[in-house]
């Protein structure tokens, strides 16, 4: 169908738009990653510790990643413009609401499960659609696509550190309640052109390859292969790693490399550039060198960082920025290589629910990560140690993903094609 118009063009070039617009959703989305600007001053605020200034931020992550599978099963039947803008509302509902909260518990319902039910709703909306509308070019479209949400913090961090210094007691309250407006609008706006193409449309000059035995399973079938349980402990492991790193990046920042607030919050900034370019470039990685070597490069990534940081100390300004620059380039990997090798190992008809599935990994990594990074902070005084278990982590990835993130062997099925 060459036909086909999308924002006045032919669907053609139209679609390309459809990538800055995914990028600006998950740009409103990824505002969570900057929730180590807002700990300390919760933390002055309401005489909270490490581990409790954590929560908020960990449910959120959990219910988003819970959510995710959710509506992988709904986005089909209420369509892809209805699910982004609910999934806005509910999160800017979360966000206004959080900023009336005086109690960690309060905070935990309104920004982690109410803010998280938002995210976990709209997050996947942009990656189904770019990918619908690119298959031809899915893993570095995706790639790009999700670079939104690891680049959030740097715009929203640096607001966040502005907007909290500018409205004292409890500036963290009025930022809340600034983002959650903001934002909302902003994905109400962009959901209004959220669609999938025509069920007949491809880009021109390009055939579908052959259909295979894997490509014609389902979401159970491919929950039954070893590739799968593999694919998601790897995205575990590689969630827990970055997830925690990002939520404790400001505070190590300023307790043991002994930068000022300030500099901490621009930091967070320049992580979550490297966050961000980490997507598409290991989107390209995982599709054109196989997702195995996108997982080890990551890994080798953060045993490498982990080195680094257990030699960091007061004024070690360089090693610490290198190291936290390749442990969140590698957790923006992950954020492509996941959903990039649900589409190469397993049926991409199926890529809303199937990555849905593959996300919960997300969850759980950001579950067990943060509550242990929070107490190890709490029983050992430092975030130190927390690299050892960094380090032993990444040798586990490594071990599990040459034996387990293999294709499943496939036979192409040309003859049925044929008939």
């Amino acid at each position: 169908m060459s036909h086909v118009k999308l924002f006045g063009l032919r669907a053609e070039q139209g679609r390309w738009f459809l990538i800055p617009l995914g990028i600006a959703v998950l740009l409103c989305l990824g505002t969570a990653y900057s929730w180590s600007i807002f700990r300390k001053p919760i933390e002055t605020s309401l005489q909270v510790g490490a581990t409790q200034s954590l929560l908020p931020f960990t449910t959120l992550l959990v219910v988003f990643s819970i959510l995710m599978p959710i509506t992988g099963y709904y986005i089909e039947r209420f369509g892809t413009r209805r699910v982004t803008a609910v999934g806005g509302v509910i999160m800017g509902v979360g966000y206004l609401t959080s900023s009336f909260a005086n109690s960690i518990p309060a905070l935990v319902f309104t920004y982690g499960v109410i803010a998280g039910i938002g995210v976990g709703i709209t997050y996947g909306v942009p990656l189904a659609v770019t990918a619908k509308w690119f298959p031809d070019k899915k893993g570095i479209v995706v790639g790009t696509t999700v670079i939104g949400f690891g680049l959030s913090p740097l715009v929203s961090a640096p607001l966040a550190r502005t907007l909290i210094a500018a409205n004292p007691p409890d500036g963290w309250k009025a930022t809340l309640l600034i983002f959650g407006i903001a934002f909302s609008a902003i994905i109400l706006v962009i959901s209004t052109v959220m669609n999938y193409p025509p069920a007949d449309w491809q880009p021109s000059r390009w055939q579908p390859p052959f259909r295979t035995l894997a490509a014609t399973g389902d979401t159970m079938s491919m929950m039954q292969t070893r590739t799968f349980y593999g694919l998601w402990c790897c995205f575990i492991i590689g969630t827990f790693i970055g997830l925690a790193a990002i939520g404790i990046a400001s505070p190590v920042g300023q307790e043991i490399v002994k930068l000022d607030a300030e500099t901490a919050a621009w930091s967070v900034s320049l992580f979550a550039v490297f966050n961000g370019l980490g997507r598409p470039f290991f989107g390209w990685v995982a599709d054109r060198f196989t997702p195995k070597n996108a997982a080890i490069v990551c890994y080798v990534l953060v045993i490498i960082a982990s080195i680094m940081m257990l030699s960091v100390g007061k004024g070690s300004v360089a090693t610490y920025l290198i190291a936290f620059c390749l442990i969140t380039f590698s957790f923006g990997g992950w954020l492509a290589i996941a959903p990039t090798s649900t589409l190469i190992l397993f049926p991409s008809a199926d890529y809303a629910k199937n990555y849905g599935i593959v996300f919960t990994a997300f969850g759980a990594g950001a579950l067990l990560g943060t509550l242990t990074v929070g107490h190890i902070r709490d029983v050992f005084g430092s975030y130190t140690s927390f690299f050892y278990v960094t380090g032993v982590l990444a040798m586990v990835g490594i071990v599990i993903a040459v034996f387990s993130l293999k294709r499943n062997l496939t036979v192409a099925v040309k003859l049925e094609l044929d008939k």
